[in-house]
């Protein structure tokens, strides 16, 4: 995994044009962008840990993840009867959705290219921002897809923790980056993602 001194030292020799991104970014989203005299914004926290083992019925195979909106909840199926229960932050109003996909594919530290119809709404986004702890999917995605296409909904971190267990995405599901770390490791590509 990258270190986040790693990642702050290839910002600041880039500081031009995408240091301004990553803080207009940062603006954008509410986080907090004090400076410390370098001109960039404090590393954000990784956030704590939500995760707790549950007992849960479902007649799903283990691997499986069940999102159940309502709850705010993100369940790993581990065995009968069992599952790992993390809270997330959920789409807002006019956002949400239900079905059955398929984890398509997995990435540390991912870009974020917002989709064009987020662009258009909220113009002042930048086209791509860079891999690293100031992007807004965290630390970890999970890139979710229907019938082998792109549903552009991902199941991410975020760096700003304290914006987990709201509705407030866009149709995406976030994690704290503690918790998306814990759950990139154990769900395998292909993976089948039940949302209620």
């Amino acid at each position: 995994m990258p270190s986040a001194r790693r990642f702050a030292c290839k910002t600041r020799v880039g500081v031009g044009l995408a240091g301004a991104l990553l803080i207009g970014v940062g603006l954008a989203l509410g986080c907090d962008v004090a400076t410390a005299g370098s001109g960039l914004p404090p590393l954000p926290a990784m956030g704590p840990s939500l995760r707790k083992a549950v007992g849960f019925q479902t007649s799903e195979q283990p691997g499986t993840i069940i999102i159940r909106k309502n709850e705010k909840a993100l369940y790993l199926v581990t065995g009968q009867g069992q599952a790992l229960r993390y809270q997330i932050s959920v789409g807002r109003d006019g956002f949400g959705w239900t079905g059955t996909v398929k984890v398509a594919s997995k990435t540390e530290w991912p870009e974020w290219r917002p989709p064009k119809e987020m662009r258009s709404r909220r113009p002042e986004l930048p086209a791509m921002v860079p891999a690293g702890p100031y992007n807004p999917l965290g630390a970890r995605a999970l890139y979710l897809s229907r019938d082998g296409r792109d549903t552009l909904y991902r199941i991410h971190g975020t760096n700003d923790p304290k914006g987990v267990g709201f509705d407030g995405t866009s149709g995406c599901f976030r994690l704290t980056n503690t918790d998306v770390i814990d759950l990139f490791k154990r769900v395998a590509v292909g993976a089948k993602v039940v949302v209620e």
